[in-house]
């Protein structure tokens, strides 16, 4: 059975997709079969591993809305063992489509869906879109976990409580199986004061939630990094684009750590 992880945050620019695209990257690179789902309308991590609008007719909109298979919208990438599911703009129209009074069992369409293909898939990463609506809810009513990126900056931990109750919610009425994976610190500057104080704040309330390099025996952090925030305009994850870039080290040990546990 594969392990279907969700990245969530309803906050924006907090390092969500990056980190969707680039844990996939990594554990691929791990020899593990990897499909990377893009549920999100802004499409970033379809594009982020070198696709465009031109290169495939149908994506994971005509999936939810019946219209295709989820097999059927899944493309290579250049790594051997990732495939995508791309998303598309036109994917805001789906939340129409759920909330039309005839749609029943709306939250769990995704689900179905994936149930259909994840014997063939060791991971399935879900990037969410930064909302809490039905999107999201489908993602996390599919996954085993989720994993929450938190940016080490101003306000990071504000609307925290909120996609927190939304994840006790779903396990409670829709998926009992979910599960917080860990919190991910993002744009960590050693630097930066307010980097260090969100990171202590992040320890102090979440210590057993954060991810731990065993061979470092350290924790996991994502550091602001110029090559990582290069490699999208490249469409490539980092491991392709700068394999030995602080950027790439850290996805590396996020999935060691994953691995591991």
């Amino acid at each position: 059975m594969s392990e279907i992880i969700t990245i969530a945050n309803q906050k924006g620019g907090v390092g969500k997709t990056t980190t969707a695209v680039n844990l996939a990257a990594s554990l691929a690179v791990a020899e593990k079969r990897v499909l990377l789902i893009d549920i999100d309308p802004q499409s970033n991590a379809t594009t982020g591993l070198g696709f465009h609008r031109s290169d495939y007719e149908y994506n994971i909109y005509h999936v939810l809305i019946g219209r295709k298979k989820l097999s059927q919208v899944i493309l290579e990438t250049s790594l051997p063992t990732l495939h995508l599911a791309p998303s598309n703009i036109g994917l805001v129209g789906v939340e129409k489509e759920f909330y039309d009074a005839k749609t029943k069992g709306r939250e769990l369409i995704l689900k179905n869906k994936i149930s259909e293909i994840e014997d063939q898939y060791d991971y399935i990463i879900i990037d969410s879109p930064p909302a809490l609506g039905s999107i999201t809810i489908n993602a996390l009513s599919a996954s085993n976990s989720v994993i929450i990126p938190i940016q080490c900056e101003f306000y990071a931990l504000e609307g925290l409580a909120q996609l927190l109750n939304t994840v006790k919610l779903i396990k409670k009425t829709i998926n009992p199986k979910l599960d917080i994976k860990g919190f991910l610190p993002t744009m960590y500057s050693t630097q930066n004061n307010l980097s260090r104080q969100v990171f202590a704040d992040l320890k102090q309330h979440f210590k057993s939630k954060l991810f731990l390099d065993k061979q470092t025996a350290s924790y996991v952090v994502i550091p602001r990094n110029v090559k990582l925030a290069e490699s999208p305009s490249f469409g490539k994850p980092i491991i392709l684009y700068d394999i030995k870039s602080a950027g790439s080290r850290a996805y590396q040990n996020l999935a060691n750590s994953i691995l591991a546990s």
